[in-house]
């Protein structure tokens, strides 16, 4: 079965995103106050989700995906924090307490350099070497800029991923993906956690309803490290392309309570190679 098939995508070409927008490099976080108010607001994102302090949530139950598993070509942005890629079908999100139904926009990537940190979120204090974010928009709106307006206009999905020994040796991949291929399977997505936060990247409105998944996505080191080569226009690696935990400011983090379950990862890393353009080994 394709989930015992392992592959790597130590080499690849992905620099052609950097001149699809020509967006420059973007400036340190610390910086995106400047021009950018909600940067400096009280409910931003990312947060260190502390594990012994989140409130259980009985409300908290299994999402329901529609139209995850239907598939699609793919198209890189480089949006000067990420690779991006926009969604063209439509998905949605539903259930887990979600006060409505929210499709499918885009997704992107936060990482590290050479598979060392670079997730945003953080448990515990720890941080996972990459974080895959799925961000969905309530169904009424037309563009996510009027979505944001919402204060519970977004909702966004968030995945990490761990560095695991994989077989170097196997490849294969996939003409097109959905995102069912990317995440690990519904029954296996029972234990989250939520709260009420912001985009992490300007204009970091303080309008999304973030889902954030315990159980991390395993991909090899040469995976990871891959990531290090993708550059901004200026030739500069993208690394460490997350911004750091923000405060919770008295907000609570709640818990679904379902139990953290293992994923296989052939698939979701080949799903994952397709959505962002990674060439595999000749």
């Amino acid at each position: 079965t394709s989930n015992n098939i392992l592959w790597n995508i130590s080499d690849y070409i992905i620099h052609s995103c950097s001149v699809i927008t020509g967006i420059p490099h973007v400036s340190v976080p610390e910086k995106w106050t400047v021009g950018n108010e909600d940067c400096g607001g009280k409910s931003q994102s990312p947060v260190n989700i502390v594990t012994r302090k989140a409130v259980r949530e009985e409300r908290l139950t299994p999402l329901e995906f529609k139209n995850y598993q239907h598939t699609f070509k793919t198209v890189m942005t480089n949006t000067g924090h990420s690779v991006q890629v926009n969604i063209p079908i439509i998905s949605a999100i539903s259930g887990g307490d979600l006060s409505t139904t929210y499709k499918a926009v885009q997704l992107h990537m936060h990482w590290g350099k050479d598979g060392g940190p670079g997730s945003e979120h953080t448990i515990d204090g720890e941080q996972y070497p990459m974080e895959l974010h799925i961000v969905h928009m309530k169904n009424k709106y037309a563009d996510l800029a009027t979505a944001l307006r919402d204060p519970e206009g977004v909702a966004v999905l968030g995945f990490f991923y761990e560095v695991l020994f994989l077989n170097p040796y196997l490849y294969f991949s996939l003409p097109s993906i959905s995102l069912a291929q990317l995440i690990p399977p519904e029954r296996k997505l029972t234990s989250y956690y939520r709260y009420q936060g912001s985009l992490t990247t300007p204009p970091c409105s303080e309008s999304v309803v973030w889902t954030v998944f315990e159980t991390p996505i395993p991909l090899s080191m040469d995976q990871m490290k891959a990531f290090s080569m993708v550059q901004f226009h200026d030739s500069k690696s993208m690394v460490n392309n997350f911004r750091p935990v923000q405060p919770l400011n008295g907000r609570l983090v709640y818990h679904s309570g379902g139990a953290a379950l293992l994923v296989s990862s052939a698939l979701l890393a080949a799903a994952l190679t397709t959505a962002l353009g990674l060439s595999q080994p000749n």
